[in-house]
């Protein structure tokens, strides 16, 4: 749950920051009332912030979660983690991703990176310890797929567009409470305290039902990962590894993270939830052999 809110309340608060530097600072006065000059600066800044986080997704991986990347591998377990993940990279046909591990003693893993051929695959240390080589291998393979599908650029435009509606409607609903308190009574510019609260709050609102869209979409894409994890290294496999999983604990991962963790689903279905529940996922997996 509290990651939940967190969630939440980071994709809340950057929406509310703009609204309130582009109101102090005067930037909604300058686009005026044109539709199309309000689609183009809800655009600008739904989208700036969500390429920004894309960009910078691989180093700010690195430093929040202190992966230790592997480049000359010191033991067998760094060796056979790296060799692995090439591996099915190759299969894959895509570039071969930095390998790194974490220390944590939740069982997790994560991919991230702006594009396929740049990524970043990380295990953290209580995965290692708690599966056998072929369930470990089967999240490398699950990790693997969420590049091999594009999923971090997906769900980057994605929350490029749920963050340019937020913001037009925001902007809507502000105006409409500015026309209220002034009794729709023209003048005034709409830029007043009640333009400003409607805003705010219509960022914190309309943000809410985007991340619950974003949620759901991340959700349909763990399918495909965890489809993608059988074919690399076998279905049984896989169905281990989410077998496993279940008495893991609760994912550690920072919210940017958490939608390409192995991950994030408990028993319960929640619409904020960026996995699936592993039952789910383990009869989905069933299903389809």
């Amino acid at each position: 749950m509290i990651r939940v809110l967190l969630f939440l309340a980071t994709n809340a608060a950057v929406l509310v920051v703009f609204s309130i530097i582009t109101s102090v600072f005067g930037l909604d006065r300058a686009i005026g009332a044109s539709n199309v000059s309000l689609v183009i600066y809800a655009a600008l800044f739904g989208f700036a912030g969500s390429f920004i986080s894309l960009f910078l997704s691989k180093q700010m991986a690195i430093r929040s979660m202190r992966v230790q990347l592997i480049e000359t591998p010191t033991n067998d377990t760094e060796r056979w983690l790296q060799s692995t993940v090439h591996a099915q990279a190759k299969e894959a046909g895509i570039g071969l991703p930095d390998v790194g591990i974490f220390d944590s003693p939740t069982p997790n893993a994560f991919a991230t990176g702006w594009n396929k051929n740049d990524s970043l695959v990380a295990v953290s240390t209580g995965l290692l310890q708690t599966m056998s080589p072929e369930e470990v291998e089967a999240v490398l393979g699950h990790e693997v797929a969420h590049v091999y599908n594009g999923d971090m650029v997906t769900m980057g435009l994605l929350q490029g567009v749920l963050n340019t509606f937020v913001i037009i409607f925001s902007r809507i609903l502000g105006g409409m409470i500015s026309s209220a308190l002034r009794g729709g009574r023209q003048g005034g510019g709409g830029y007043g305290m009640g333009f400003m609260l409607g805003n705010i709050l219509g960022n914190v609102v309309f943000g809410a039902l985007a991340s619950i869209i974003a949620a759901w979409f991340s959700r349909q894409r763990e399918y495909r990962a965890d489809a993608g994890g059988a074919k690399l290294a076998g279905r049984e496999h896989m169905i281990g590894a989410l077998e496993a999983l279940k008495g893991g604990g609760e994912s550690r991962l920072p919210s940017n993270l958490q939608a390409f963790g192995i991950s994030g689903g408990g028993r319960l279905a929640t619409l904020m939830a960026t996995h699936p529940p592993l039952d789910v996922r383990i009869a989905r997996l069933r299903a389809e052999a």
